[in-house]
């Protein structure tokens, strides 16, 4: 069976909060995508245009995986970023409830990608995140900086990141590489530490998104 077009496997959803949006939409295994506000999602965002025929920003900043509802009665995620919380700073793959993003001034765009996973596949890539955690993966900003640099240049996204670094994962590289672990490439034409938000929304391989898109935010 061919992939669905974009067209047919996007759903844009009516006004809701994005508590009632990922409380919905969100499950094991299943991709997040984020429109950060602050400075640098938002150059995060324009970098991206490059990705655009048209050369239009992207609306997303950050990606994560989604791993389910835990003991605790909350969503969990599993990503890796750049916290800074309280003087207490994490860099690289962490756990963290969704809470995290219901803030819609924070966060106005949210997009869930689901790729047709069954239960085992959802617990094979839940369980090679969780690895990455505990082996304290980090955040690489100087991949990400290499990434961003090659979006001017289409001929190197399949070729390695020269920047890139050992046990470190920006974020969308760090969710191409949770599938690829368990056999699934979503982004076939790009290479692991090339890939960018973006790409994973217009991977070939969604079988259907659901787009929380604000018509006020920017």
């Amino acid at each position: 069976m061919s992939p669905p077009k974009e067209s047919d496997r996007v759903t844009s959803v009516g006004e809701m909060s994005n508590r009632e949006f990922l409380e919905k939409y969100a499950s094991a295994g299943r991709v997040g995508l984020v429109c950060g506000t602050f400075r640098v999602d938002k150059l995060i965002r324009r970098a991206q245009r490059h990705v655009d025929e048209n050369k239009e920003w992207s609306l997303w900043s950050h990606a994560l995986l989604f791993q389910g509802e835990r003991a605790d009665g909350h969503h969990w995620v599993i990503e890796s970023d750049l916290d800074v919380h309280h003087k207490h700073i994490r860099l690289g793959a962490q756990e963290n409830r969704v809470a995290k993003y219901f803030d819609e001034a924070s966060f106005p765009h949210l997009a869930v990608l689901d790729f047709g996973l069954d239960a085992a596949q959802s617990r094979q890539v839940v369980r090679e995140g969780l690895e990455l955690v505990a082996g304290r993966v980090r955040y690489s900003l100087r991949e990400l900086l290499g990434t961003l640099v090659a979006l001017r240049v289409p001929s190197l996204r399949s070729r390695e990141n020269r920047l890139a670094r050992d046990n470190s994962f920006y974020c969308s590289a760090f969710i191409q590489h949770l599938f690829a672990k368990c056999g699934i490439d979503l982004v076939p034409e790009v290479e692991v530490k090339r890939n960018t938000p973006e790409d994973l929304f217009r991977s070939p391989l969604a079988r259907a998104t659901y787009l929380l898109r604000r018509k006020t935010a920017t």
